[in-house]
């Protein structure tokens, strides 16, 4: 059997991984076999591995070229660059992936770029999707530095939002502007988040006490979705100040479950499509060589850079 290599958890190492010889996959029914050029990296993934049981594979997004199309369902066909996400595993040389979770790349799209679209990139676009309907509207962007707070911002920006982001730190109000945010709130005091307010729609990635405060400055008919909780689990809820908010609501956001209906590949060639056209930026921070993922992921993990790390396989 051929032996690729891939990334599996230890707890113990930097990072929470180490590289490793593994059987090559083979592809199930309505998979093709895809030859991965680069993945970008995701906090969740790093603290899993960190709590996880030695020897798992790992990785959620990819960018790559189809070696072998599924024989079974109509798919990319080999030797067609494609960008897409895996449950767990994405992080190897060949990976067996459904077509459904499969995107074509545009010819003016790189695999770097595109490793930062499945996971950061969907969870901006499917949250914000879920606004039904963005122009004119006011969207809080929290966390506006990360992976998914930038691309929120831009999208919700293209989408003809007026868009304001929440950052931690001043000197980070430029990458946010930058990105597209017409308004910036420092830090998570309620009192200044409700005078930006009040909101459409919020993008929440910081749970804490910014949650506290966008639930609390929520418009009518309002919606809150959330995604992390990178500020604190603990939410302080005035509830006096939530339900007279006629018709506002909270939705707790899992990327893998909204994909059940709404597979990663269509909300892929959208985002692809905007890359192509200039319209949405990649917001790569880093970028290495498949050996350096170990120092790549410890580094993510102690946020040493705001955006997204690439890791380039070829």
């Amino acid at each position: 059997m051929m032996q690729i290599t891939a990334v599996l958890v230890e707890p113990s190492a930097r990072g929470h991984v180490v590289l490793s010889n593994v059987e090559a996959p083979a592809a199930r029914p309505g998979e093709a076999l895809v030859r991965v050029h680069a993945t970008s990296l995701n906090r969740g993934e790093i603290r899993g591995a960190g709590q996880g049981a030695p020897g798992r594979r790992i990785g959620w997004d990819f960018a790559g070229v189809v070696e072998r199309a599924a024989d079974d369902v109509p798919g990319p066909a080999a030797g067609t660059r494609v960008v897409g996400m895996l449950r767990t595993g994405a992080w190897a040389e060949l990976i067996a992936a459904p077509v459904e979770a499969l995107a074509v790349l545009p010819a003016g799209v790189d695999f770097a770029r595109a490793a930062t679209l499945p996971v950061a990139g969907l969870t901006a676009l499917y949250g914000l999707d879920r606004a039904h309907g963005l122009l004119g509207r006011k969207v809080l962007i929290t966390g506006g530095t990360g992976g998914v707070g930038h691309f929120g911002i831009q999208l919700a920006r293209l989408g003809g939002a007026q868009v304001v982001a929440t950052v931690r730190r001043q000197e980070q109000s430029k990458l946010v502007r930058d990105a597209g945010a017409h308004e910036v709130v420092l830090g998570d005091d309620k009192k200044t988040i409700h005078a930006a307010g009040p909101f459409d729609h919020v993008l929440d990635g910081v749970g804490g006490n910014t949650l506290a405060g966008a639930l609390a400055s929520l418009a009518r008919n309002g919606s809150a979705v959330i995604y992390g909780a990178t500020g604190g689990a603990e939410v302080p809820f005035d509830a006096r100040a939530f339900y007279p908010t006629a018709g506002a609501s909270l939705y707790g956001f899992i990327l893998f479950h909204e994909l059940l209906s709404n597979p990663a590949g269509i909300g892929l060639a959208r985002l692809a499509r905007l890359l192509e056209d200039g319209r949405l930026r990649a917001p790569i921070a880093v970028e290495g060589k498949l050996a350096e993922i170990g120092d790549l992921a410890q580094r993510l993990e102690d946020r040493a850079f705001t955006g997204k790390a690439v890791v380039h396989f070829l």
